[in-house]
């Protein structure tokens, strides 16, 4: 049968299909939200930086708030969610269409909205007798459990879904939200979820959040693409078996390690302190550096039992926003993906060690990976990017998703903050998510996904470290 250019779809993003939940979930109903009043029928062209995402894992992000109990007034609280919804997707209409190839294209694609495109809402309930505070901990957890919490994207290369899943004894209330990467990046989308959450609480919101946010800009031609990296990227797009060695495995964990302001601004001394021990210059060390660095050298410590040996190379790749560095500059709220990769690359032996030594070596790397990546911005490097990533998927890998500036613990749609929020890892390779620290302390909360066997080893370690780091001002050892 003939295929019309409404039918025909790209691959969908590689983890798209996770492992089956073992948490219970009843689903009550499915409905379709669509913009209101609906917008034009709409193309947007797929940018350079979008295609580079185009196979991309979708980003599954997690919010769990804690409800008055028995007598929360569930039924109000799904309706404002739903009518709200319609709002937001008023200036977020792209995030209602989906993503397919442009009609008498080959390998150019869009997204696509026409009027009576809407994103699915489910609404459901957990029947299984987990507790809300063992959903909300920082101890690990099976991510196949926390997965069925969280939607799949609709067939069809649909851009959002969203499910609200009522938790035991009325407890607590369940947001999971994935966004196909191809549509926008991070920013992107916690930008809609913003907007969403002040639509919906109205005028009830505490003073100390921010005011709604403005709208964002909706302009694809912002983004030029003299050096046709469209092409390049479309080209070097990973194989379908590349993208099945990324898929999350059955037994990964997930818990959530917290660096408290003083713990970043002791790791800051420790850098500053090593580089001055070897006489180099001391790396940019922000606090983001210091985070990256720390859990990376914790990661490798854990998996080489606190020594390294041989040359093998270890990789974090991190994902750094290039809104105001392009050229011309692009607008903070620009609707799309404008981030590339950084690649901290470090022998694993050199971050393995304990003490001084692994933590400057994972810093040092992290911090000049990224100004590399702000230095490659409009040159030839970009090119290699697409390459690079499939060279370092065979290597020990960590990846690097969120941003203490999203300020997802601000996130209050009438009913409070927050209790947890998480990224929801859809890749077997190591995973580091990053939010504000919701305690409010100026400190930085990190989400790691392991194997069980490494969470036990890495557990020890970030603790451990943390000790160290505390103690160090009064002891002569240097190592932990």
């Amino acid at each position: 049968m003939a295929v019309t250019p409404d039918q025909q779809q790209p691959p969908p993003p590689a983890g798209a299909s996770s492992t089956p939940p073992r948490l219970l979930v009843h689903v009550h109903e499915t409905t379709l939200v669509p913009p209101s009043p609906s917008p034009p029928e709409t193309s947007l062209p797929l940018t350079f930086l979008d295609v580079f995402f185009l196979h991309s894992t979708p980003v599954k992000r997690l919010f769990l708030y804690r409800l008055a109990g028995p007598d929360a007034d569930v039924a109000a609280i799904i309706s404002s969610l739903r009518d709200s919804l319609h709002q937001a997707l008023r200036a977020f209409y792209p995030l209602a269409g989906r993503v397919r190839l442009t009609p008498g294209t080959s390998d150019r694609y869009e997204l696509h909205y026409r009027p009576g495109d809407a994103v699915t809402f489910t609404v459901a309930e957990c029947d299984d007798d987990m507790h809300f505070d063992g959903l909300t901990t920082d101890e690990p957890r099976e991510v196949a459990k926390i997965a069925a919490l969280v939607p799949p994207l609709p067939d069809g290369g649909k851009l959002l879904a969203v499910q609200a899943t009522l938790l035991p004894a009325r407890r607590g209330l369940a947001i999971g939200v994935t966004v196909h990467h191809a549509a926008c990046d991070g920013s992107g989308s916690t930008h809609f979820l913003h907007t969403w959450a002040a639509a919906c609480r109205g005028g009830a919101a505490e003073p100390s959040l921010p005011p709604p946010p403005p709208p964002p800009v909706i302009d694809r031609t912002l983004l030029p693409d003299p050096r046709r990296l469209y092409d390049v990227f479309v080209q070097a797009a990973p194989s379908s078996q590349e993208l099945e060695f990324i898929k999350v495995s059955a037994d990964q964990l997930l818990a959530t390690f917290v660096l408290s302001k003083d713990d970043l601004t002791r790791v800051k001394d420790v850098v500053a302190d090593e580089a001055t021990r070897r006489g180099v210059a001391p790396p940019r060390c922000s606090s983001l550096v210091a985070t990256f660095g720390f859990v990376w050298s914790c990661y490798q410590r854990a998996k080489n039992g606190g020594g390294g040996e041989g040359p093998m190379m270890t990789c974090m790749v991190i994902a750094v926003d290039h809104r105001s560095r392009m050229k011309p500059p692009l607008p903070d709220k620009y609707l799309g993906n404008c981030v590339g990769p950084a690649f901290a690359l470090a022998p694993t032996g050199e971050l393995a060690v304990a003490g001084a030594g692994g933590l400057f070596s994972a810093c040092a790397a992290v911090a000049a990976s990224i100004d590399e990546a702000v230095r490659d911005i409009g040159t030839s490097s970009m090119e290699a990017w697409m390459d690079r990533i499939k060279e370092v998927l065979l290597m020990d890998l960590l990846t690097v998703s969120g941003s203490p500036r999203f300020r997802v613990y601000d996130l209050d749609f009438g009913f409070g903050r927050p209790a947890k929020v998480e990224v929801v890892p859809v890749t077997r390779t190591g995973v580091v998510a990053v939010a504000e620290s919701r305690v409010g302390d100026g400190g930085i909360e990190v989400g790691v996904s392991l194997q069980p066997a490494a969470m036990g080893s890495y557990k020890k370690c970030f603790a451990d470290a943390i000790a160290w780091l505390h103690q160090r001002r009064h002891e002569s050892d240097d190592s932990f």
